[in-house]
């Protein structure tokens, strides 16, 4: 009997990517699949790939970057897709396969701020997409990409920004933190025990935090500090209605590392704190009166001709 474990199925990032970020739910899972497309068609126009090019994909996940890639410049470009998930990996390779695409495909398992098994000066575009925002070494990440690339090639990146998801989430703290807590009246006390299980809620927390720790501005000053020129950021904010299904947002989460609702409400609220909780919120989300805002920002570089 082999002493070796077999490997994982799944892990944090295979399940959120695969599962958890539509619940489980095909009409969200569509709905959702469209909207990265657009974030995908972005990133894609401002890598400006040609026939012939190298693409290297960090963070590759389920091949979203990659594959989009393949279907716009065909069959000549080779796509290095790097994940640090083994079992995203996996998925990703039957994906190639299935798509009959899989020779074109390179997969690395490597963390972004350490890039293994790719040469200096090796490819012609660096994409990611939501990636630099888990990551804790922002400036090192940065470093590898102007690394593996070639002299003149791109950095085109999509990353969310979610520092004033923790900033609201703190600002609820103070506010409720001078609230009496009443039985049967304490909506802002439940709020906050929702959004601080999945967000860091004190200034301490948000310091240490890879996705609350930084700006769109900061994501200028690392690739300029990481030797790219030509440096252009559009910061998107779009406001628009939460999901409308009560049951998606209980099995959803806005980020790998964030709870889903209906975890929280399981193991933070007693029974009649998610009665009342739910009398007030679920209303809100069926009739699209709560609204959320996604904020995006884009960044294309160029690495300099030597």
């Amino acid at each position: 009997m082999s002493s070796h474990a077999p490997p994982p199925q799944s892990d944090l990032w295979s399940d959120w990517l695969l599962h958890i970020r539509h619940a489980g739910e095909p009409g969200h899972e569509r709905a959702l699949h469209a909207e990265l497309r657009q974030y995908a068609d972005r990133v894609l126009d401002g890598a400006r790939l040609a026939p012939g090019m190298t693409l290297a994909d960090i963070g590759a996940g389920d091949g979203l970057i990659g594959f989009s890639a393949i279907d716009r410049i065909g069959p000549s470009l080779r796509v290095l897709l790097t994940d640090i998930s083994a079992p995203l990996l996996r998925h990703t390779e039957a994906l190639a396969v299935q798509r009959k695409v899989r020779d074109q495909c390179v997969f690395i398992q490597c963390s972004a701020e350490m890039i293994d098994g790719v040469e200096g000066d090796a490819v012609d575009a660096v994409t990611t997409r939501a990636v630099l925002a888990y990551v804790p070494d922002k400036m090192a990440a940065m470093r590898e990409f102007h690394r593996i690339l070639r002299p003149g090639g791109r950095l085109s990146i999509a990353e969310p920004i979610m520092r004033d998801d923790a900033i609201e989430a703190s600002s609820l703290r103070q506010f409720v933190e001078g609230l009496p807590e009443k039985a049967g009246d304490n909506f802002f006390h439940l709020l906050h025990r929702w959004k601080a299980a999945q967000f860091p809620d004190t200034e301490e927390k948000i310091g240490a935090s890879p996705i609350a720790n930084y700006g769109e501005r900061d994501l200028v000053r690392f690739a300029l500090d990481a030797g790219f020129a030509d440096i252009h950021m559009e910061f998107h904010i779009d406001v628009r209605p939460a999901v409308s299904s009560w049951d998606v947002l209980l099995g959803s989460s806005p980020h790998p590392w964030a709870p889903r609702l209906g975890d929280v409400l399981d193991q933070k609220f007693t029974a009649e704190e998610r009665r009342y909780f739910e009398q007030i919120l679920r209303p809100q989300i069926e009739g699209r009166r709560l609204v959320t805002a996604e904020r995006t920002a884009y960044l294309t570089a160029l690495k300099p001709a030597r």
